[in-house]
């Protein structure tokens, strides 16, 4: 996949979010499903079957994240970087669950350490 310009970036989140919304609720249906199974207790959400259901569905969110040309590098919490160019730089725009928009960039060679603002376009 190529790189994101900002404006690519911020447009593929919006698209992304409801797929993003949708993992981060069913990563906590995942977690309860797997305690109870671990304690073996119980959980209103079911089960084994239950729990192999969210993990092939996390798997397909995941992938589908991954198939835009972004890159799911964090998953609790969420943390998606798109590739990208700024003033012939190689940067990851940095979007972090919680994020209201995607506004933070970092060097590819620093990771998540050296995050810094976009610029101002």
């Amino acid at each position: 996949m190529g790189l994101f310009t900002v404006s690519e970036a911020r447009a593929e989140l919006a698209r992304l979010q409801p797929v993003l919304d949708e993992l981060v609720s069913l990563r906590a249906d995942a977690a309860e499903l797997a305690a109870a199974l671990q304690g073996g207790g119980s959980t209103e959400l079911g089960g084994l079957p239950e729990w192999k259901a969210a993990q092939a569905r996390l798997d397909e969110l995941m992938e589908s994240v991954q198939a835009t040309g972004a890159e799911l590098k964090g998953f609790a919490p969420l943390l998606v970087d798109f590739p990208a160019d700024l003033d012939g730089v190689p940067v990851l725009l940095c979007w972090l669950e919680g994020d209201a928009e995607l506004a933070w960039y970092h060097r590819t060679e620093l990771g998540f350490a050296g995050r810094r603002r976009i610029p101002a376009e």
